[in-house]
């Protein structure tokens, strides 16, 4: 079936669609990566995107159940150069056709992938629709939409629930988490408590944790202001770890600024140097913000890590308390897990803050 991807710019692509047979639109970004395309589709942090994907084969693997990063993924279309006629992976249980087509998500194949990247990379990310139709009501629709403010309320869980484990408690703010957060801290044995992005620091405390995770997570973090009292509220008290849109939602709480990057960093061959080393890990990224680097007060937050292509901030680490951050995702999935090493990090530092206080845990 024939359909087209447009964007707000007047730019269009004609392909065939796959999928779910409905109309779409959202935010169009890219993805570098050369497979993990179901961990992609699936990871909440792309919640109102389309998402193009750069790999010119997408498909071939199927769609398995190992490697869900949410059940139910709100990504709003899916577009490629080709789609693969055969699936050839033992653990496939459906086609990504058959698996766009449950979960009503709509894709477009047959698209110069090349081209649309390149006019991404040099405009910037914009708004994108896919339609049956490239007519002057599909652009006067596309260009009226307003793109949503509340992404994290969408996707986050709304009760707490556990995740049962013998070892360190540890709470996990939902702010869209990945699967594979919650798989590294299950490898380390410990005792999960998953809370909703609006818990207070109240709430979190009287749970008496060794630890507090934040997770990633969609859109702008300043659309998250309720986080940021309750971050200040148990740095210090708890040992605590932020990821990706944790990381931007750390700094602001410590007085840092971010701001929208031109087209982001979304695939998982980015290389991060950490500083204080000189250690270079190839690192996992999904992320359309960064922390802005002459608004950290340097008496209050260090930067660890930095992005080697365009040097944004990639790490902090508070300098009064045991709290620290990465723009990336040391849980990979997809990508290289080159940085897995910062969950050992963290479960160091809980050991170290429990025999500063004289605690001992498992």
């Amino acid at each position: 079936m024939k359909r087209y991807l447009i964007l707000e710019d007047g730019s269009v692509f004609e392909g065939e669609g796959f999928g779910a047979e409905t109309v779409t639109t959202g935010e169009i970004v890219f993805n570098t990566g050369m497979s993990g395309y179901q961990e992609t589709i699936t990871d909440q942090s792309y919640n109102g995107q389309i998402i193009a994907f750069t790999y010119p084969l997408i498909g071939n693997a199927g769609i398995n159940r190992d490697d869900y990063e949410s059940i139910n993924p709100t990504t709003k279309g899916v577009v490629v150069r080709e789609t693969a006629r055969v699936v050839g992976n033992w653990r496939a249980q459906m086609t990504l056709d058959e698996f766009l087509k449950r979960k009503h998500i709509p894709g477009i194949s047959g698209i110069d992938t090349r081209a649309l990247t390149k006019r991404l990379r040099e405009a910037g990310t914009m708004k994108a629709s896919i339609v049956d139709a490239a007519d002057d009501h599909a652009f006067d629709q596309l260009r009226a939409l307003v793109l949503p403010k509340n992404q994290v309320q969408q996707v986050a869980t709304t009760q707490a629930y556990p995740a049962p484990g013998t070892g360190k408690n540890i709470v996990v703010v939902d702010f869209g988490l990945k699967h594979s957060i919650l798989r590294e801290l299950a490898k380390r044995q410990c005792n999960i408590t998953i809370m909703p992005p609006t818990t207070t620091a109240a709430e979190i405390l009287t749970l008496n944790p060794d630890g507090v995770m934040l997770t990633n997570g969609p859109g702008d973090p300043k659309d998250v202001p309720f986080a940021l009292d309750m971050i200040r509220g148990v740095e210090g008290h708890i040992p605590m770890f932020g990821i990706c849109l944790g990381h931007q939602l750390f700094a602001l709480a410590n007085g840092a600024d971010t701001f929208k990057m031109k087209y982001g960093h979304r695939g998982f061959n980015h290389p991060v140097r950490e500083i204080a080393t000189g250690r270079i890990d190839f690192t996992s990224q999904n992320h359309g913000y960064a922390v802005d680097p002459a608004s950290i007060d340097p008496d209050q937050l260090l930067v660890t890590h930095e992005e080697i292509n365009d040097h944004t901030v990639e790490g902090l680490r508070h300098r009064l308390y045991p709290a620290f951050s990465v723009q990336f995702h040391p849980d990979a999935a997809p990508g290289p897990h080159d940085a897995d090493h910062l969950f050992d990090e963290f479960m160091e530092m809980m050991d170290a803050f429990s025999a500063s206080k004289g605690v001992a845990h498992a």
